[in-house]
């Protein structure tokens, strides 16, 4: 892997909408099915929107119900990173993107078979690219 990513506040901003900075750089939260990427079924892949760095594919994610994009596994065991977060009075776990630390959702232990676990990512946090026909 290289160098991380690191960018000045004020390049971020310059960077993504007011609605992406928020979700990757102050880690909000876009309200549940809101999200341009909740219902989307198309082939392909999702890349972190802060730098471009491969996250999720297509073939890993569910409808979970929750309102938000639901994967069962990142792309691969580098694309993302996770830390404790104990904001709002709750222990849960962060998912960040390696490249750039930005912050692409959370992780719970309810997922589906064969991880069991639910990537909830933020649409804002993402770009996908549709698969080529």
């Amino acid at each position: 892997m290289t160098d991380k990513l690191e960018l000045t506040d004020e390049q971020w901003r310059e960077r993504l909408s007011p609605e992406q900075y928020h979700v990757l750089r102050e880690a909000g939260t876009e309200r549940a099915f809101t999200g341009k990427y909740d219902k989307n079924k198309q082939a392909g892949e999702y890349h972190c929107a802060a730098c471009g760095r491969l996250v999720f594919e297509s073939e890993d994610k569910y409808d979970s119900g929750s309102g938000w994009p639901s994967f069962v596994r990142p792309a691969d065991g580098d694309a993302v990173e996770e830390h404790s977060d104990t904001s709002h009075g709750m222990v849960r776990t962060e998912v960040v993107c390696a490249n750039c630390e930005s912050h692409l959702g959370h992780l719970f232990p309810d997922g589906p078979q064969p991880t069991g676990l639910r990537y909830c990512i933020n649409s804002a946090a993402l770009q996908f690219e549709p698969e080529e026909a």
